[in-house]
């Protein structure tokens, strides 16, 4: 839909897409309709769409939510290295804190409704990569950190 939008319809987009429809493992349900397909599934269309139209800016709402563990590694290894090469500034929504420090280089924390800014962390890791991220021993630190700060917005 993006790309038609922007009237991008092309033969190279369109080889593009059955090329990230075969990486992502959904490369025989190309023709099926979104009710039929897991909710892993339409995230990863939902990712594939995302990323064929190459934004400037990304707007992502929990983009992982609803995929296993290894699917969302993947993907987030994926989406660093396309935000790497394609220089795209993000803003990413996550109440996962994980993913929250392995792709983010500033993290808000947000109070409960209303929604204002509590406190702001700079990450700061050697690794860029999502996965050796989590390998650092700082990133158990700003894991506490964030709980800490999480901890007392949980509370009823």
């Amino acid at each position: 839909l993006g790309l038609e939008i922007q009237s991008k319809i092309n033969s190279h987009n369109k080889s593009n897409i059955l090329r990230l429809f075969k990486k992502y493992d959904l490369e025989d349900f190309k023709e099926n309709y979104p009710k039929t397909l897991s909710e892993g599934m339409k995230q990863r269309v939902a990712f594939i769409r995302t990323i064929i139209t190459e934004p400037s800016i990304l707007l992502l709402d929990e983009p992982f939510s609803s995929l296993d563990f290894q699917t969302k590694l993947k993907l987030e290894e994926e989406l660093y290295d396309f935000l790497k090469t394609k220089k795209i500034r993000t803003i990413f929504v996550t109440h996962d804190i994980e993913e929250a420090i392995a792709l983010g280089d500033r993290i808000l924390v947000l109070t409960k409704r209303p929604a204002k800014i509590k406190k702001e962390y700079s990450i700061r890791l050697k690794e860029k990569n999502p996965i050796k991220r989590r390998q650092e021993p700082k990133f158990g630190e700003y894991f506490k950190k964030l709980w800490g700060e999480l901890k007392d917005e949980t509370k009823d």
